[in-house]
């Protein structure tokens, strides 16, 4: 019973010893909370990228609006393509953006109430829809303009992923709905 008591008592000595020993805590502590940390600041900074992104999308957008709701782009039987360059070349998106992987989406409506602002789709499976509509109305029509892009998103550490698209891609989309002015 002695040896057991001794035993033990040694033991609970050098448990008490390493529970009090503080030498090298603050590693330890880092080794456990460092990770999720790091995976968490990771997945706020992708985030405000991707705000940032689908904010200047949407201000580019607005601007693709304005060429036909002035009719600027009717009068000069302007395309998909003269759209892209147009707000590539006036705004600051060939910053952020691909201008060559940027699509436009036009089309037009007799009313508010049955335009729609829904997302239009980028893939088909896994291939690309590379053609969208392009219809740029009349004077008195309701349009939707839309400019669409695969943004490239980092898969973070612990899983973190928001891309909805394949290869690691989320789509970024910008819309201004309005009536077209009268124009000469």
């Amino acid at each position: 019973m002695e040896i057991l008591a001794e035993h033990f008592l040694r033991h609970t000595r050098r448990v008490l010893r390493f529970y009090r020993a503080e030498g090298g805590a603050t590693a330890v502590e880092f080794a456990l909370i460092g990770p999720a940390f790091i995976a968490t600041l990771l997945a706020v900074l992708q985030v405000c990228v991707f705000l940032f992104a689908q904010m200047v999308i949407q201000n580019a957008a607005v601007e693709a609006g304005r060429y036909f709701l002035t009719g600027q782009a009717q009068s000069n039987n302007w395309t998909a393509s003269n759209i892209i360059t147009n707000v590539c070349t006036n705004t600051n998106v060939s910053l952020l953006f691909n201008c060559s992987n940027m699509y436009v989406v036009v089309q037009n409506y007799a009313a508010f109430a049955s335009a729609s602002t829904s997302a239009p789709a980028m893939y088909n499976g896994t291939t690309p829809i590379t053609t969208y509509a392009f219809d740029p109305g009349i004077q008195g029509e309701v349009m939707v303009v839309q400019l669409i892009y695969a943004w490239p998103v980092i898969t973070g550490p612990l899983g973190f992923n928001i891309s909805n698209l394949p290869n690691n891609q989320i789509q970024l989309m910008g819309v201004s709905a309005f009536r077209v002015e009268p124009y000469q």
